[in-house]
């Protein structure tokens, strides 16, 4: 199993939303083919077919545990995991 796919199931789960590095978020994203799209600190995702922009900043090189929970929700919504990981 792909270091993506540990930080995948992590995030589904839901349990440690605070314990998750920015850099690791950005990455789960960019493998899941989103965009990114840089404006100062702004991390700013899109997809084509996802219509919700993640716009994502960083605190202390950590991901904020609500952003992990807006991405936790369009990777459920637009089933971006694939059906091995849908609940």
């Amino acid at each position: 199993m792909s270091k993506q796919e540990k930080l995948l199931i992590k995030v589904l789960r839901g349990v440690s939303d605070a314990n998750i590095s920015f850099s690791d978020l950005c990455s789960l994203l960019r493998y899941l083919e989103f965009d990114e799209r840089i404006r100062g600190s702004h991390h700013i995702f899109t997809r084509t077919g996802v219509e919700e922009i993640l716009n994502l900043q960083p605190k202390h090189g950590m991901a904020k545990a609500y952003q992990v929970k807006q991405v936790r929700n369009i990777i459920l919504r637009y089933k971006l995991a694939g059906e091995d990981y849908d609940e």
